[in-house]
């Protein structure tokens, strides 16, 4: 690893790549994803060292070791790279103070995992194998070398919880930690980021990272800066928040990295509501009377609506005579589009919920909430009419940044995921960041059972809910995995009529989901997750559940992609104990929405199949045409995120700085 130089605000400046070298590192980055298992040796042989170690240090006075641990610390800031020896010295010390400390030791598929980490890796290990400690490995090594570190997690409670589980080892390390909270004031963020080691959020790092960016303005040359604190007393070094990006650990990367880099990040500022209640009752009133396909139609796919040349006419035709408000013809039509959006596309307990008498965006990603969001151009306040709730202040841009463009900033970035299946060479090719698989600590029991595919939504409920009271009798844990808010309600509609008590985990209940998932492994009982909901917490098996199979998952539909299925799956048969995942879906699946077969003819063809092949075959083929139309959205999903990106940058070469692209 090289140590940053000094400067006043650290970042990597990433160079305009051509389409040779983009080319270029798709070869490089099929090249070391042939031969990562070389590099997954080296970190098994540096483990290996420091396991090797374990016994002497053991046997170190505490006085002794803390000598050690600044003596390590001395090798590592002097070298422009880590040689292998001396990670393997500085993690045998950390783990013996964490055992001290906490009376945690650190496996060696946790040193293998944190090596990949400071090699700035993708650190691919199974859910339940202990990411939380491993960061305290790389996060340790570096900080002793004197590199300022980020540990970047979806939400504000997992940061807060693993920097408090992690504070006693830091502070025996001599090294101090930091939490980026919600709703706090610049001095305590600058505090915070101060630290040797840092606990945040993706969203408020880099909202903060783009507030620096405005406060330090268009000219703000590493030079100038130093110059300006020497003499100035209201420099612009002392009103940022992050002392530059050095090295940043993303735990939950594909979710980080990948799910959230189709979002752009914007900075806004209130700018009023461009139109009041009776405009918008009059376009959604207008949109009532289009109908489809005559006058718009829907892409499901891209989530957009189009207005057809009909449609246009006959807008134009509508509010002839209806005002000023509607006599631009741009103006009226994507008043028209936002009304038919709000009506089709944007759905109440799917897209997002009511609380307190606001809409609340549901994150499609993580079925987490997210209280701070707004949609733009107009379509917030439009959803907020619809559903009668108070109209909030529209919201003018005044910087803008993609997650891509800003991780890639970074002079050293590592992550951790569960899975990686499908983004591995977006890995590369985005962030340059290889993967490098870890083996488990213990073999996997986890018990994956075929998966059924019913025709419609009543008969799979039916099964699930039978499914679920089977194992209820035999006393099993059961978690069942759904996309949406509206998806779990209907579970827990099911499950009451069967008389099967049971805990739902939403969007609409983030403040007690950790508590909720770490009692899902309880004896008997049953709970309905939204979309991975309660991700980053253990789910601790009770007693008997393992001699009863363990715990069961039971997925209701296709996530949006393959990983995110894994990691539901991963929930269950963690650190080799037993559990059991199971597919129990329908042909009223989601993701079969605006898919090139019609329901009605896939049904068909699926009743002809059991005819002529037999049950089993006919599901084979159900289950086939699901995973057909999940790559198709993953396939889109990615062209989103390239077209952001280009997007991004595009904007980054016409504006720059002075035209606020960030």
């Amino acid at each position: 690893m090289r140590l940053p130089s000094a400067r006043a605000y650290a970042e990597r400046v990433n160079p305009k790549a051509s389409a040779l070298d983009q080319a270029a590192a798709r070869v490089v980055g099929l090249l070391r994803a042939r031969f990562s298992g070389l590099a997954t040796r080296r970190y098994a042989r540096i483990a290996r060292d420091a396991l090797a170690q374990a016994e002497a240090v053991a046997a170190l006075p505490r006085e002794a070791l803390d000598a050690e641990i600044r003596a390590v610390a001395g090798r590592l800031r002097g070298r422009e790279r880590f040689r292998d020896g001396d990670i393997a010295r500085a993690f045998a010390l950390i783990r013996e103070m964490s055992g001290r400390v906490s009376g945690q030791r650190h496996y060696g598929v946790q040193m293998m995992g944190a090596a990949a980490l400071l090699d700035g890796r993708i650190a691919q290990m199974a859910t339940g194998e202990g990411k939380t400690l491993t960061a305290t490995l790389a996060a340790g090594a570096a900080a002793l070398a004197g590199l300022p570190v980020h540990v970047v997690t979806v939400n504000d409670y997992l940061a807060e919880r693993d920097a408090e589980l992690m504070r006693p080892l830091y502070a025996s390390l001599g090294l101090s930690v930091g939490i980026v909270k919600e709703k706090q004031e610049l001095p305590e963020r600058a505090a915070a980021y101060a630290c040797d080691v840092t606990y945040c959020t993706n969203k408020d790092l880099a909202f903060d990272y783009l507030r620096d960016r405005i406060a330090l303005g268009q000219r703000a040359s590493d030079v100038r800066m130093k110059l300006e604190s020497l003499h100035a007393p209201g420099a612009r070094l002392g009103k940022l928040r992050l002392r530059g990006l050095h090295f940043a650990i993303v735990d939950e990367a594909d979710s980080v990295l990948i799910d959230e880099a189709r979002t752009p990040l914007i900075i806004s500022a209130q700018a009023g509501t461009q139109f009041g209640p009776e405009i918008l009752s009059r376009a959604m009133a207008l949109a009532s009377l289009l109908a489809s396909p005559r006058d718009y139609l829907i892409d499901q796919s891209e989530r957009r609506v189009i207005l057809t040349d009909t449609g246009r006419e006959r807008v134009a035709d509508l509010v002839a005579g209806d005002g000023a408000a509607w006599r631009g013809r741009v103006t009226r039509e994507e008043l028209i589009r936002q009304a038919l959006s709000a009506h089709h596309l944007f759905l109440r307990d799917e897209h997002y919920i009511l609380r307190d008498g606001k809409v609340v965006i549901v994150d499609a990603n993580t079925g987490r909430v997210m209280p701070d969001r707004s949609w733009s151009d107009g379509l917030h306040q439009m959803i907020e009419h619809k559903e009668g709730c108070d109209l909030s202040q529209g919201r003018t841009t005044i910087a803008r940044m993609t997650y891509q463009r800003f991780f890639r900033r970074y002079r050293r970035l590592s992550g951790m995921t569960g899975t990686t299946t499908g983004v591995v060479s977006e890995f590369w090719t985005v962030y340059r960041l290889p993967v490098a698989r870890i083996p488990t600590h213990r073999p996997v029991q986890r018990r994956h059972l075929p998966d059924a595919v019913l025709p419609e939504a009543a008969i799979q409920w039916r099964q699930v809910t039978a499914r679920i009271a089977e194992l209820h009798a035999l006393g099993c844990p059961v978690l069942v995995g759904t996309r949406s808010v509206a998806a779990s309600a209907k579970a827990s509609a099911h499950l009451t009529a069967a008389g099967l008590p049971h805990t739902v985990l939403s969007a609409a209940q983030d403040g007690t989901e950790a508590d909720i998932i770490s009692e899902a492994g309880q004896p008997g009982r049953i709970t309905v997750a939204t979309n991975m909901a309660g991700r980053g917490t253990d789910i601790k098996l009770g007693p008997g559940v393992a001699e009863a199979g363990g715990l069961h998952v039971i997925m209701v539909e296709r996530q949006d992609a393959r990983r995110i299925d894994d990691q539901l799956a991963g929930r269950s048969g963690r650190q080799g104990e037993p559990g059991c995942f199971q597919a129990i879906l329908s042909l009223d699946d989601p993701l079969l929405d605006g898919a090139t077969l019609s329901r009605g003819l896939v049904r068909r063809i699926l009743a002809i199949a059991t005819a002529l092949a037999g049950a089993s075959r006919a599901e084979r083929l159900g289950a086939f045409l699901l995973r057909r139309a999940q790559g198709r959205t993953e396939s889109l999903h990615a062209r989103m995120r390239a077209d952001l990106l280009r997007s991004d940058q595009m904007q980054d070469r016409i504006l720059a700085f002075a035209g606020h692209s960030e």
